[in-house]
């Protein structure tokens, strides 16, 4: 029996930044687009006015009364009127923001909606209305956490049509980078990827390729000690336990065509050796998503990008991908 289908619920993410308009430019081209049904978790006379700002001629309903309707945009109203001006974030701002990512989790986590698509947010106007945590991913998992009672360790993915990547250590110095990397997290980081590809992607046996650190992965010890000392016996448990994984390979041989095309996701030691090949071959495509959680999410791979807020220039293709990506998820799980 097929699974009925439910709206993906939309986070609005900074209103004075291109989420709204992306999300807004995506549902008024929805036909062209081929877009699977969603509604918005925001505030409808910001949304109008942001419409208008853009001259997009959309009309919008009550989500709560009407559900989904096919010529008008849902919009479940959160009664926090947002100023919303594009270009210039406000801290007032910040509370409508938080409620709406709240409202998109609570609403998938109790069977209301597929999935989340969070739209870009600033985690420094949030901090300064008291967020306390990193960042968007952190505050994601720690929702998850408060629903199944369980710690979270949430890991980022970026994939795109011809590359998908992990990676391992994120948002930290490149000089941090040695000192934090771990057998353990290695092997934590890739077996959540494996589950993940297995149970949201559909991928019944996951190939991993997992990059080394230093240049030509150590070089057998003559630029780097931890490509043996960390990353092989990481593999060698993963293997033990049942993961295609294989490496430490050179990094700068594992992007090109006919390498990618011996595995389905690339596990990297840190952020620019996986975001780089990521970016440069999806850059307007590629979609965040986030492994480990208790419900589905994706989002644009981009930021708030206030310099082209409201003057329509901004490319929903990326919030188009993660839509698109996030109910083919769904579809498997």
């Amino acid at each position: 029996m097929s699974k009925p289908e439910l709206p993906l619920a939309v986070s609005l993410g900074d209103p004075s930044g291109i989420g709204p308009d992306v999300l807004l430019d995506a549902w008024f081209n929805r036909k062209e687009y081929d877009l699977p049904k969603f509604f918005v978790a925001g505030d409808v006379g910001f949304l109008e006015r942001r419409a208008k700002l853009l001259k997009l001629d959309i009309i919008f309903h009550d989500y709560a009364k009407l559900g989904i309707c096919d010529e008008s945009l849902a919009v479940l109203d959160l009664g926090y009127p947002l100023i919303g001006k594009a270009g210039a974030p406000e801290i007032k701002d910040a509370n409508g923001t938080i409620k709406s990512i709240d409202t998109c989790v609570e609403l998938t986590l109790s069977g209301k909606a597929s999935g989340v698509v969070t739209c870009p947010i600033n985690k420094h106007v949030l901090y300064e209305a008291g967020f306390k945590q990193p960042g968007h991913t952190e505050y994601l998992a720690e929702l998850g956490a408060k629903h199944t009672g369980k710690a979270i360790r949430p890991v980022m993915m970026l994939a795109g049509p011809d590359l998908r990547t992990v990676p391992v250590t994120i948002h930290i110095a490149l000089h941090e980078v040695s000192q934090q990397l771990s057998e353990a997290l290695i092997i934590e980081t890739a077996t959540i990827t494996a589950q993940d590809l297995k149970s949201k992607f559909g991928i019944k046996n996951p190939r991993l390729a997992i990059s080394g650190l230093n240049p030509h992965a150590g070089e057998n010890g003559s630029m780097g000690h931890e490509d043996a000392q960390i990353i092989e016996p990481a593999i060698a448990h993963l293997k033990s336990k049942g993961i295609d994984a294989w490496g430490p390979l050179p990094a700068d041989t594992m992007f090109h065509k006919r390498a990618r095309e011996t595995y389905d996701v690339a596990i990297c030691m840190y952020h620019d050796q996986a975001l780089i090949p990521a970016k440069t071959l999806g850059f307007d495509d590629a979609v965040n998503v986030t492994l480990g959680l208790p419900f589905i999410r994706t989002s644009p791979d981009h930021g708030t990008a206030y310099d082209i807020a409201g003057t329509g220039k901004a490319n929903p293709s990326s919030f188009i991908a993660a839509m698109k990506m996030a109910h083919e998820m769904r579809l498997h799980s």
